[in-house]
This record gives C-alpha cells, structure tokens and sequence, in this order.
C-alpha cells in the first residue's frame, strides 16, 4: 500500500544525537531511539498583514516546499554516504551510523508528506512517491527472513541488481511488493523486528560472510543512490525561476484548495486513519509505517508538524534557518478570527498529543496507556481536519475534501 501517508537542530547535530542514542516489521533486539524529540511549538498569534492574498500564500507555501525537499535530499545525501562507507568497509559502527542517518533524513520528508494528495510531483500519475515511501513492505520480496532464508531479490542471483531493475520490481505483482525507498532502505539496514524493547537488529554478519552478503550490500547502496535521485527531482520542480512544476502552480487559481487538501488528506485520511486507526483496530506490528526502526512515533510527529507548517506559513529548516511569509492563518483571520483561531489551537493542540505517544509504536498499540494516547492523538487530528473544512470555507474553498 502506498501511503495517502523536524529537524529544528544543524544537521549534524541531529546526526550525532541519533548515534548516541539509538533503540529500531517483522515479529521483535535491543538499540536505541533517536534523540531528537520535538519540543512543542507555541502557535503565535500573527499580527495580521492586512494586505495578505492568496497569492501571497501560495508563493510562501512554494518557498517552504522547495526548502523541505531541498533539507530532505541534503540528509538524503548524508545518508548514501554513510551506506557507501559501510557497504565499502562493514563495522559496527558503520552501521550505526547508517541507522542515525536514516532517522536524521526522515525528520524533513516526515514534514513533507503535506505536499501530497492534490497529483503535484511527488504523487502525480508518475510521481515517485512509490518508490520513496510506500509500505507496508513485505520484507520477503527483497531478503531472506525467518522461515524462509532464501527468498527475495537479493537471493536470486538470475536478477541483476542495477536501479533499473530495482524501478521496476517496485510494487510489481502487488501493493507490498516494495523494493525501493525508505522503507526498503530501513530493512536491510534493521532487519525483521523480533524485539518488544526496540528495534530490530540486522546482525553485521549479514553484510560480511552471510549468503549473498555482496548483493546485500549492493542493494543497499542502490537504493540510498535511488532515494537521493528521486529526492533531488522533486526540489527541482519546486525550484523558483524555473520552467517546472511550481512556476504553474504559482498561476493556477485552484493552488489554494490543492494546499488545503493536502492538510486535510494528511490529517483525516492519511494520519489519523491509514497509519494510527489502522493499526490501532488491528494491533498488529505490519500495520505501523517504520516498524523496522521503531520510528513510527517519530513519523507521525514529523507529518503534524508539517501540516502546522504549511497553517503558519514557517518551516525551520535543518540547518537552524527559518523559511516564513505569508500564511493561511493571517488570510483566513481577514475573513474569519474565529476559525483561524479554532484551527491554530486544534494544531497545537494535536502537536501535544502526538508528542505524547510513548515509543515504540508498535508496544503502544498493545498497551492501555498506549492506545489512550493513540485514540486522542486520531481524535485531535479529526477535530483539525473539521476545523480546516471551515477555515477553507472563509477563504471561498468550499467542500473540502478531507477522506483522500
């Protein structure tokens, strides 16, 4: 299934507090889990540009996506080095630090799955969004897995292993079929999730003298070059003075409802629904979107934020700089404070109870604590999908569109 699916530090900090302190689908070894919890935005009360207009926004909502792809390939990037470093010399620690940089390069796509849902670059008829981030991923497509060692690609040695080939396999015969993304990328480096305490643990052997240990490690690097390939396309399309994708959408008179789809998809149908009430009803582990890693909480914490994003019209970017300008919340205040003010507190609001859950994800599904948390994070996200429908009517966007 393909999904309808913040780093506020430098970059390397980021990284390196990932490092020192990591825990990481399958069935469950002990790690850790990345440090880098997110304090809780304080939504200001803007001070209301008067002149504000829809063009001003959607010109602001540009500059913020081109920023978040720009930061999510820059991780991207700082990711396949550190696969190459491992696949070319397999330690310990490079595998460590291969994992530190997964978690690092998921907190600004994380912010980025906002700009989905309304057929832009990323999900359009042929879009990469497949190959970036769909799951869940039946980890048997690709590797061997307990019961059934030598299964996947990477045991048939009749497939050759190039991008092309790894293009097409993606969700070929079937939605779970993934060969390619994060998510792929996530489960070489973490292996099956055996471990109730925390993520899985890939042992070192596997990339060393396990069967077919070369083209795991050929796989790997593939999919991190991939990744970085399909990443920097996108920030190309939302490249300002350019013949692309933005420079239409900038002119299009619908742009402002596409925005406002995106929020509502992402936080009715996408987060509350596909990756929390889901898993939520079935308790089960293949249901959760970074089940390898355990960073699940962390994703759904990441696509909050990137909704709050594009409301207040502010993205922080990787490198501690801020990207801000006109925003929804000051054009939709000039027609209606009220709703304006409704939705800013319901984004607050939810950002709390998103941050609340307690990890692993896939422990709190089965906990009575846990799936409180859970229930009032889907209900808060409800509410803000039922607020958006009303702020989007102050600006003439009637019949929202929330379910996807």
């Amino acid at each position: 299934m393909q999904s309808i699916r913040v780093i506020n530090k430098p970059l390397m900090l980021a990284i390196s507090a990932a490092v020192l302190a990591m825990t990481a689908c399958g069935d469950k070894s002990a790690e850790t889990k990345p440090a880098t919890t997110q304090t809780v935005n304080s939504v200001p009360v803007t001070d209301i540009k008067k002149d504000v207009t829809p063009a001003d926004v959607v010109a602001n909502y540009s500059n913020i996506v081109h920023a978040t792809y720009e930061d999510s390939a820059k991780l991207a990037k700082v990711l396949q080095e550190k696969v190459n470093a491992f696949v070319a010399n397999p330690t310990d620690a490079g595998l460590a630090e291969a994992k530190a940089a997964w978690l690092a390069a998921r907190e600004p796509y994380g912010q980025s799955e906002v700009f989905r849902f309304y057929s832009g670059p990323i999900d359009s008829d042929d879009g990469p969004e497949g190959m970036i981030n769909a799951w869940p991923l039946d980890e048997a497509y690709i590797d061997g897995v307990k019961g059934k060692p030598t299964a996947g690609i990477i045991n048939n040695k009749k497939i050759t292993l190039d991008i092309e080939t790894l293009k097409k396999a993606n969700e070929r015969g079937g939605e779970a079929n993934v060969s390619t993304g994060y998510h792929a990328i996530e489960f070489l480096l973490w292996g099956q999730d055996f471990n109730e305490a925390g993520p899985g643990a890939r042992p070192l052997k596997d990339f060393i003298d396990a069967p077919n240990a070369e083209r795991r490690r050929e796989y790997l690097k593939l999919t991190a070059a991939l990744l970085v390939e399909q990443l920097d396309g996108l920030t190309k399309e939302w490249a300002s003075n350019a013949d692309n994708f933005r420079a239409k959408f900038e002119k299009d008179p619908e742009s402002l409802r596409k925005i406002m789809v995106g929020m509502g998809a992402l936080s009715r149908a996408e987060l509350a629904g596909e990756r929390m009430e889901v898993a939520l009803a079935s308790k089960d582990q293949e249901d959760e979107h970074s089940c390898f890693s355990d960073n699940t909480h962390r994703d759904i914490i990441t696509n909050a934020q990137g909704i709050q994003n594009v409301w207040l019209g502010s993205y922080k970017r990787v490198d501690g700089s801020t990207v801000s300008g006109a925003s929804l919340q000051a054009l939709v205040a000039k027609a209606n404070t009220a709703a304006a003010e409704k939705m800013t507190a319901d984004l607050s609001k939810t950002a709390q109870l998103t941050q609340a859950i307690t990890g692993p994800f896939d422990q709190a599904l089965i906990k009575p604590e846990g799936r409180q948390q859970i229930e009032a994070a889907i209900a808060a996200l409800k509410q803000q999908a039922a607020s958006l429908v009303e702020a989007a009517k102050a600006v003439g966007v009637d019949k929202l569109n929330t379910e996807g």
